[in-house]
């Protein structure tokens, strides 16, 4: 009995920490509108931020290797963006390895045209097991065949990124 208890415990929590890390999405907040949608100042999305003191993106693994989530400012290059309506982008991480990086309560999107542009990001990065569902839901919103979303089979532990405000560069 203790260890379907603990087992049901250790699901419950893993599912309350990917809803407050952004590694799930919920359709039903994902509303695009004229707040959302268009840039906070300039090219700047969602909470101001600035460029000051940014990692590169690609030394995040190294960072979070012994820790659980970690508050950081990070650089890099967008390699792809939600083609549904901008709600998520992925951020090159090197040796062929993509980090997702969402947003804050929904409170903005990114252009759908933003891969390959230069972005700037502040929030959390966590630790995450992303189910092969949502893995699915994520490789539909961008775009890909129904033959490479049916090669999906396993679940992924990965580093996610909820940011608080994003500055994409006008490359």
């Amino acid at each position: 009995m203790k260890k379907i208890m603990l087992t049901l415990a250790s699901v419950a929590l893993l599912l309350f920490t990917q809803a407050q890390n952004g590694s799930t999405c919920d359709p039903a907040k994902e509303k695009v509108t004229k707040k959302n949608s268009k840039p906070t100042k300039g090219n700047a999305y969602g909470a101001v931020i600035t460029k000051d003191g940014a990692m590169d993106v690609k030394q995040l693994p190294q960072e979070m290797a012994d820790q659980k989530e970690v508050k950081v400012k990070i650089k890099g290059t967008i390699a792809a963006a939600c083609q549904v309506k901008g709600c998520w982008m992925t951020a090159d991480l090197g040796d062929g390895k993509t980090m997702r990086i969402r947003f804050k309560d929904y409170a903005f999107f990114v252009p759908k045209d933003s891969g390959g542009k230069t972005f700037y990001a502040e929030g959390v990065a966590s630790w995450s097991i992303t189910s092969v569902a949502q893995l699915k839901h994520y490789a539909e919103d961008a775009g890909k065949s129904k033959a490479e979303i049916d090669k999906i089979t396993e679940d992924k532990k990965e580093i996610v990124f909820l940011a608080d405000g994003v500055i994409i560069e006008k490359n």
